[in-house]
């Protein structure tokens, strides 16, 4: 059984998936409260569901390409299982974490999108780094920047770990707190081998809507 805050179909937001169609499985809870977090419905909401009502309902929409989110969606054990049998079922299947729960044990057909979380998060100090030797080359690392010295904060987490030989690196600007154009300036100034990437399902509906 698994606590699900909504189960919904839109365009991908994030990540070198955006602009694909794409069912979100979003679970309720988190372990974190970030400064710039724009789901803090998903904390407390939800209801209790079985695998199969959820995949029941995930087939429905008839789209390959399922992502599961919160909140922090490893904080339910379950999880594990539900991923595992997306796979199973043929689906594509992207997980979005914060990088503060192991993800040792996530099936390997999953690809993962792991925040690292920046100072001004103020959460830097959840960040679980031994995560970085369970990274695939298709998984992908996430920086949300909310001024320079996110940033430069990034840049150092980036060479320290390796980052670029690992998986994937996406960049993009706390909404809001940033200009898009200031990250993109920088990212060429030092020609930082990371993907620019805004939060597209903002540009296309209202910021504050629910269940895209």
């Amino acid at each position: 059984m698994l606590k699900v805050n909504e189960i919904f179909y839109s365009i991908q937001g994030e990540s070198s998936y955006a602009g694909l169609p794409c069912v979100f499985i979003r679970l309720t809870y988190c372990n974190l409260r970030c400064t710039y977090c724009d789901t803090e419905y998903s904390f407390y909401e939800g209801t209790d569901m079985t695998i199969d009502e959820i995949i029941s309902i995930v087939k429905k929409y008839n789209c390959n390409l399922v992502e599961v989110t919160g909140g922090e969606p490893l904080v339910q054990k379950e999880t594990l299982n539900l991923m595992k049998k997306l796979c199973d079922e043929g689906f594509k299947v992207l997980l979005e974490t914060s990088g503060s729960i192991s993800i040792e044990n996530v099936d390997k057909r999953v690809t993962i999108i792991m925040d690292l979380k920046t100072p001004s998060s103020k959460m830097m100090k959840k960040n679980l780094y031994s995560n970085i030797d369970f990274l695939k080359p298709d998984d992908e690392v996430k920086f949300v920047i909310g001024n320079r010295e996110d940033y430069e904060w990034s840049k150092e987490i980036i060479k320290k770990y390796n980052l670029k030989d690992k998986c994937k690196i996406l960049m993009g600007c706390v909404f809001g707190e940033l200009s898009n154009l200031e990250l993109a300036t920088w990212i060429l100034e030092d020609n930082l081998p990371v993907r620019f990437q805004m939060q597209l399902h903002k540009y296309i509906w209202e910021t504050e809507r629910r269940g895209v």
